[in-house]
């Protein structure tokens, strides 16, 4: 599957390692000693009873069995994390530079939402890109935005994704305009959204969700559109506590 050039989802990890703790015999010690402590050793085993060796083979079968527990139960667990990291996609549009109440920012605020989203899901992203990139000027950016929802346009995108493994897609956008970016239903109108459950989130500078709720249960033909989140620009850029206990009681 392709992910975003930006941030291509992706995931790596690394096991590290610190040193082994090896155990050594002490130094200093005469032959005499060491020759003494393996007779007393070797008398100690012939004096162990059937009993005993029965209790020791007992003792360490539990210890076996309730090791090969454990490691199914984290086998299990492991395998749990991985079927709900891919039956969720996180799938976002957000824009950079000058944004309202921020000021120029290098990180969009409905980024910052989405990848949040994304941590506490285990959610696979996708990083809506447009070929023609917005302007970063506020009032420029807001200018083309009105001018593509005035016309109808649908604006070409970089890359894609097939969202048929996904059964959760959380949809995430800035408010442009009371609406989603037109680049958004380019992607929406290019896939079948059947039987997918649609959980919308936006970042804004005062109107909450606006109608894209209702735009998207339209949009998302055969899809199930549930209860939208809605965050402050300003919260997500400078509030991020306040934010994610937004998102964790939206989840």
């Amino acid at each position: 599957m392709l992910l975003s050039r930006r941030e291509l989802l992706k995931k790596s990890g690394a096991l590290v390692l610190g040193p082994a703790l090896l155990s050594l015999t002490a130094c200093g010690e005469s032959r005499s000693e060491q020759n003494a402590q393996q007779e007393a050793q070797s008398s100690a085993n012939q004096a162990s009873s059937p009993a005993d060796t029965e209790t020791s083979s007992s003792v360490s079968a539990t210890e076996n069995s309730a090791s090969t527990a454990e490691a199914n139960s984290k086998a299990t667990d492991s395998a749990a994390q991985t079927a709900a990291a891919a039956s969720s996609l996180v799938l976002y549009f957000s824009h950079t530079g000058e944004n309202y109440g921020v000021g120029y920012i290098e990180e969009g605020n409905t980024a910052i939402i989405a990848k949040m989203i994304a941590e506490k899901t285990g959610s696979d992203s996708f990083e809506l890109v447009p070929a023609q990139a917005y302007p970063e000027g506020y009032d420029e950016c807001c200018d083309v935005a009105l001018a593509e929802k005035n016309a109808g346009e649908r604006p070409a995108y970089v890359g894609d994704i097939d969202i048929s493994p996904y059964e959760t897609i959380y949809v995430g956008y800035p408010i442009w305009w009371g609406d989603l970016p037109m680049c958004f239903y380019t992607f929406i109108e290019a896939h079948d959204w059947s039987g997918k459950t649609v959980r919308p989130f936006c970042t804004h500078a005062g109107s909450g969700l606006s109608g894209t709720v209702s735009s998207l249960q339209t949009a998302c033909a055969g899809a199930t559109v549930g209860e939208g989140l809605s965050i402050a620009g300003t919260t997500a850029q400078n509030s991020r506590d306040e934010a994610q206990a937004a998102v964790d009681g939206w989840l």
